[in-house]
């Protein structure tokens, strides 16, 4: 029988095991929230009382040898919206769309998200685009509630075309994304900061909230060795070329024999940086390429260069032996021709001022498989050359076990082998300046924003492939070349140029195309002393006939032409010429700086067509030798920026000829103290000038 006690027993058991399991309930969901759940909790009630934003790192810029500026960033900002503070969204979006170039739908549907602190609508709006939206703001405060800028960059190459390839391009998060601008991205992008600000339910910031600041560490700035001037000069004269020649592509580079710096590199049709095709992705990719080191080619009659040195380095012949030319050859069953019906009886001398197909078949068979890849390998052929640029390509050789007679024939006179024109030109400097192969560079030094030099590059020796006695008869070889032989539209009046012609196949779906060519020029001056190197290539020139000699001869002669003065060069050959002081001419007519220009000394150059001077290199009142070119800028826009300080080089150990050189190419004077080799200098190297000071150098005779 149940009893009224038991019913009560009854219920307080089921009442407590009801309590306990509620109890291990509240207990489980207490310890998840707090120990699993714990971090997403804390992070999403940080996002709701905090706003965070991120501050971004000022890029570092980019820099020629001499300071002038080739990229940097300019000033945008990121327009972005609260949601919850959004009163009027139709009047917003009718405010907004037309000044930010926005699909309406896009930013309806980010408005639209209210449990979002913050949505970007667009990144790297311009300073004049905000202006106009923060007056509309002021004028209709309701309509554009909840609008808010944060500090952001956008990448600026005050140049436009010049040296884009080589530059290339920052992503619009600005992270490089192609040339120096992805290859040396680490230094230049920084370290992004944050600001994170106390916050109310509407993503107001609270008035007595506590703000969080970490700065930004700005990236450090990247000095080439490319002169802007030069590259101006070069630019120039392919603009020219291109027309001229009706060409497909023209590309250029000059060194610096003795050291493989890069003075100048050139590749038309190029691109604007400021405005790329980014909407077009296959043109961007080609607008991208640097060519001169990813693309190969048969170099034709400037291998001869090459071949010629080695012959006479392995002692298989001299200047002065004999040989005859029928107009061809026949190796292994194939027929080699000449350019030319006969050149009949020659010296090897004769031979190459001929570019004669059959001699230098002759030298390549001479040479055999064994020595002749010894060299060429020497000379770096087949391997990338290092370069500080990304996308570079290593050219083509034959294995040496699948190489047959008219293989090495054909490769003694250019073909049969594949180079990139930096491989071209690097090794055509070892042939010339004593028989070393240098390691091409363009990046000169990296210095942080403090000061301190992070990284600075030193010539390299890579190998020595020739002798120096073998360099030497190859550089009076090359000068009878451009003085008698095939090079002579590269002769500049009054100096001495080296220098060699070719002409090289086309090749369309793996057949040779019969209509078209690359001709090329490579050449050197002083021809005793060569201190400047150019190589110019003209890709499938429309101009009749398209040999080397008459598409890229020209040109380069008149890169070197407008270079030699510009590095104190003078036409006889010496370097004590008379250097004069830069006159301001910035906002001056074209006409009155010119006048100006002539008054003082000196010549200037525009870079368009406009009438009036924005800008001026080198700035005004540095001293440069007389006859020098000056750089007048001319376009709309914004016009390239100074460097206000020059660094000052090691000249320790030169001759007084050697360091002045140096110095001049910086804009600085040299004052001679003694004579000999030079054993001390004041300012110190590695210290930081104005531009025109003078270096006051120790000399001591040992």
């Amino acid at each position: 029988m149940t009893t009224p006690g038991m019913i009560i027993r009854k219920r307080l058991i089921w009442l407590g095991v009801i309590i306990t399991l509620l109890f291990f309930a509240v207990v489980v969901r207490v310890g998840r929230l707090t120990i699993v759940d714990a971090e997403a909790l804390t992070a999403r009630g940080v996002a709701q009382w905090t706003r965070s934003g991120v501050i971004t790192a000022e890029r570092g810029a980019i820099l020629d040898r001499n300071g002038d500026v080739l990229a940097r960033n300019a000033t945008a900002y990121i327009v972005s919206a609260a949601p919850r503070q959004v009163q009027d969204v139709e009047a917003l979006c009718d405010l907004l769309c037309p000044l930010l170039g926005l699909e309406r739908e896009a930013v309806e549907a980010k408005l639209a998200r209210r449990d979002m602190a913050t949505v970007t609508l667009k990144r790297q709006v311009t300073r004049d685009v905000v202006d106009a939206i923060r007056d509309l703001a002021a004028e209709q405060p309701q309509a554009l509630a909840g609008i808010t800028f944060d500090q952001d960059s956008l990448r600026f190459y005050p140049h436009g075309t010049m040296l884009s390839q080589v530059l290339g391009l920052t992503t619009v998060d600005g992270e490089g994304q192609s040339g120096l601008e992805q290859q040396y991205d680490d230094f230049l992008a920084g370290t992004p900061g944050r600001i994170v600000s106390e916050v109310d339910a509407r993503a107001r910031t609270l008035p007595d909230g506590k703000t969080s600041y970490i700065p930004a560490t700005p990236g450090a700035n990247v000095r080439l060795t490319v002169d802007s001037t030069i590259q101006a000069f070069v630019d120039r004269v392919l603009r020219e070329c291109l027309a001229v020649n009706g060409a497909r592509r023209v590309m250029a580079i000059v060194m610096e024999p003795d050291t493989a710096a890069i003075l100048a590199m050139s590749i038309l049709p190029a691109f604007d940086p400021n405005d790329p095709p980014r909407s077009d992705l296959d043109a961007l990719q080609e607008g991208m390429r640097i060519q001169l080191i990813s693309d190969v080619y048969e170099p034709g009659s400037t291998f001869k260069i090459l071949t010629a040195a080695a012959a006479l380095d392995a002692g298989l012949t001299t200047p002065e032996e004999g040989f005859y030319c029928s107009g061809s050859i026949t190796v292994n069953g194939d027929r080699i021709r000449c350019w030319r019906s006969s050149h009949g009886a020659e010296t090897m001398a004769e031979a190459l001022m001929n570019s004669c197909n059959p001699v230098f078949t002759e030298l390549g068979l001479r040479l055999g498989v064994e020595t002749f890849y010894q060299y060429l390998y020497a000379f770096g052929l087949g391997t990338k050359t290092g370069v500080d640029l990304p996308g570079e390509s290593a050219g083509l050789l034959i294995g040496r076990k699948y190489v047959k007679d008219v293989d090495l024939a054909r490769i003694g006179f250019g073909q049969s082998v594949t180079v990139t024109p930096l491989q071209m030109i690097t090794a055509a400097c070892a042939v010339v300046n004593g028989g070393y192969l240098m390691q091409p560079y363009l990046v000169e030094e990296i210095v942080a924003q403090d000061g301190e030099v992070l990284q600075r590059t030193l010539p390299t020796v890579v190998s020595r492939p020739i002798s120096g006695e073998t360099s030497a008869t190859m550089r009076a070889l090359l000068e009878n070349v451009v003085a008698q032989g095939g090079g002579r539209n590269a002769a500049v009046e009054g100096y001495r140029i080296g220098g060699k012609t070719g002409t090289a196949q086309v090749y369309r779906d793996g057949r040779i195309a019969h209509d078209v060519h690359i001709g090329s020029f490579v050449g050197f001056a002083p021809a005793d002393d060569p201190q400047v190197a150019v190589l110019v290539i003209v890709d499938e020139a429309e101009l009749q006939p398209d040999y080397g000699g008459t598409t890229a001869a020209p040109f380069a002669r008149q890169i070197l032409a407008d270079t030699l003065p510009y590095l104190g060069i003078q036409p006889d050959g010496r370097n004590d010429t008379a250097t004069v002081r830069v006159p301001e001419v910035t906002g001056l007519s074209v006409e009155e700086a010119m006048e100006a220009l002539k008054a003082a000394g000196l010549s200037g150059m525009t870079d368009g067509e406009a009438q009036t001077v924005l800008s001026q290199l080198p700035a005004p009142g540095a001293e440069m030798a007389e006859g020098s070119l000056v750089m007048l800028y001319v376009t709309d826009g914004e016009p390239p920026d100074a460097q206000a300080y020059v660094l000052v080089p090691d000249v320790t150990g030169m001759s007084i000829v050697e360091a002045s050189r140096q110095l001049r190419a910086r804009n600085l004077n040299l004052q001679v103290d003694g004579s000999g080799l030079a054993t001390g200098q004041r300012p110190a190297a590695d210290t930081f000038v104005a531009p025109g000071s003078t270096v006051t150098v120790t000399f001591e005779t040992r």
